[in-house]
């Protein structure tokens, strides 16, 4: 079981936190740090304010050089696919090759308004979306020398250079997430690399990760050549008063946690991971929320991650 740290800094976190829980990730051991793309906060006063996720990760892609790193995930409605694509392909050839892209529809109409981005109709972000991943793969996909055309809806491309070029090949891995049925299974099937449950009891990753296994069947492809991954809120605590503490520095409740997340004590980590492995899933992201507590990477680092290895 892959182990990656997963961060919200639209809650409230300094270029310098996610600094310094990117490194402590590397050195630890895990496999990646990602980050959220949001632009707003859900609750709190979010102060220092928000950063930009593509920016912040070309920062980190200099000063770290194992883990991979990517968006847990990206909002199609936040950038037009041509330039994204560009701006990706910069990213990874900053990195030497280890950026993921995670590229969804957009939720969170507040964070538009805030900020003055549109917020088209469910239909019309799931069209964009589909337009998007067809602009950047093709525009990735298309050999130097050549040109790249698109005709959609939504977005025209015409007489596309196609650069630069990512250094991973064919292209940086893609990443699809959410709870969507019909959609969000065709597009995965179609586009992803890797699915992904986000915080999602085990009945119902059972049934999301069946929808996108058939999906890949009715569009031709092995099921198996997807990777599934999940993802759930970390609180670990060595015994059961530090594991409150860290709960109560998150304002989360203890049992509520226990129930939803990858929380208490090692023990309880490594058996509520472990009930997502017999789904297909090789990969969870921990969602750590208090940018400040290095040592409960540590933790999970010492005593959790040797027992799913």
């Amino acid at each position: 079981m892959q182990l990656r740290i997963f961060t919200e800094p639209q809650q409230g976190a300094t270029y310098d936190q996610l600094l310094a829980m990117a490194k402590a990730t590397e050195d630890l051991g895990f496999d990646a740090f990602f980050r959220s793309d949001h632009y707003s906060g859900m609750g709190g006063d979010g102060l220092p304010g928000p950063s930009d996720a593509w920016i912040t990760l070309a920062g980190l892609a200099r000063e770290t050089s194992r883990i991979r790193l990517g968006t847990l995930v990206s909002s199609a409605t936040f950038r037009l696919p041509g330039p994204f694509a560009i701006a990706v392909a910069n990213v990874d050839q900053m990195s030497g090759g280890r950026i993921e892209l995670g590229l969804g529809a957009g939720w969170f109409e507040e964070e538009h308004e805030n900020y003055g981005i549109p917020f088209p109709s469910l239909k019309d972000r799931f069209d964009r979306l589909e337009e998007s991943f067809e602009i950047i793969s093709g525009l990735w996909g298309t050999p130097e020398g050549s040109r790249f055309d698109y005709r959609g809806e939504h977005f025209q491309i015409s007489n596309s250079p196609a650069l630069p070029k990512p250094v991973q090949s064919p292209r940086p891995p893609i990443i699809v997430g959410g709870s969507g049925k019909k959609r969000t299974p065709a597009l995965a099937a179609r586009f992803a690399d890797e699915f992904n449950v986000l915080f999602q009891p085990v009945d119902v990753a059972r049934d999301l990760i069946g929808n996108v296994r058939a999906a890949c069947a009715e569009a031709g492809r092995r099921p198996e050549t997807m990777t599934y991954s999940g993802a759930l809120v970390l609180c670990c605590g060595s015994d059961e008063a530090e594991f409150r503490r860290r709960a109560e520095a998150i304002g989360r409740e203890p049992e509520e946690l226990r129930e939803n997340g990858a929380a208490g004590t090692p023990d309880e980590v490594v058996a509520k991971i472990e009930s997502y492995r017999e789904l297909g899933i090789t990969r969870m992201y921990l969602q750590t929320l208090d940018f400040d507590d290095l040592d409960h990477l540590d933790l999970v680092a010492s005593k959790v991650a040797p027992q799913l290895n």
